[in-house]
């Protein structure tokens, strides 16, 4: 044994250590195997928490450290990453009610106005988009973009929506409970132009599902229907497509109209 130590220019205490690394990797080479499975079956969606619990609806009788150690020797986390806003720390526990109350149409341009936040992934690097939208006829009135959710990119958007507003226009505008709608200073904004802020209440989407149905027609209509390069490229396409949605889609409750051509027509002599 000395030889051998000797020939391969190793100490005993390191010679031994390797050799209990090793039966001890041996040890867990099955367990390993069956974390990898149950996280290539779900794509990386689970962490160790849910890779525990999978295993042990099979049968294995495993404790949630000792899964999350031996991923983490094997590289292996979560792709599904929690969304973590940390722009600001401030208190932002501002009440607002909801004045809309699911009441989606309006009898006229201005009146009526939702907003909220989506967000798209090219190749691992995100794209945030900030519209607003008149319920009056679907029309996307503002938009913004940015690569990151902070409250730039919701404050940019909502000075872009204030300019198109006329001297005598008023309206309501609606939101989820996102910390940038509670900001200081965007509420500010709306109240220095005279617009009655409203939020959907605390968990439910339905009070804000014009805005969701917008996303879900966006999505469906060109970002699942086409492969993007680069962030860059798929921006040009939003700003493609939402275009082509004010001034060319046709809605069949707008008489067959783009959102445009009906407040076009509608306010018309």
């Amino acid at each position: 044994m000395a030889c051998l130590l000797k020939a391969a220019g190793l100490s005993r205490s390191t010679f031994y250590y390797q050799a209990k690394t090793q039966l001890t990797s041996d040890k867990y080479a099955g367990l390993k195997a069956s974390i990898r499975a149950v996280y290539e079956h779900h794509k990386g969606r689970y962490g160790y928490r849910r890779v525990t619990a999978q295993l042990r609806n099979e049968g294995i009788t495993i404790n949630h450290k000792a899964v999350q150690r031996l991923m983490q020797v094997l590289g292996l986390k979560s792709l599904a990453r929690p969304k973590k806003y940390r722009s600001y720390r401030g208190n932002i526990d501002a009440y607002v009610p909801n004045v809309l109350q699911r009441q989606f149409q309006a009898a006229k341009p201005h009146q009526k106005w939702v907003t909220d936040v989506t967000e798209f992934n090219v190749q691992g690097t995100k794209l945030y988009l900030s519209p607003v939208m008149d319920l009056y006829n679907g029309e996307i009135v503002a938009y913004e973009m940015q690569r990151r959710p902070h409250f730039a990119l919701v404050s940019q958007m909502l000075k872009k929506a204030l300019s198109k507003l006329g001297p005598q226009d008023r309206p309501t505008l609606h939101s989820d409970q996102g910390w940038q709608y509670k900001m200081r200073t965007y509420r500010g904004q709306l109240a220095a132009r005279g617009v009655t802020q409203s939020m959907s209440r605390k968990g439910n989407c339905l009070d804000n599902a014009a805005m969701e149905s917008f996303f879900g027609t966006l999505k469906s209509e060109f970002f699942y229907l086409n492969r993007f390069e680069s962030v860059e490229q798929l921006q040009a396409g939003i700003r493609h497509y939402i275009h082509y949605y004010n001034h060319q889609r046709i809605k069949l409750k707008l008489k067959g109209l783009s959102p445009v051509q009906y407040r076009t027509q509608a306010l018309s002599p």
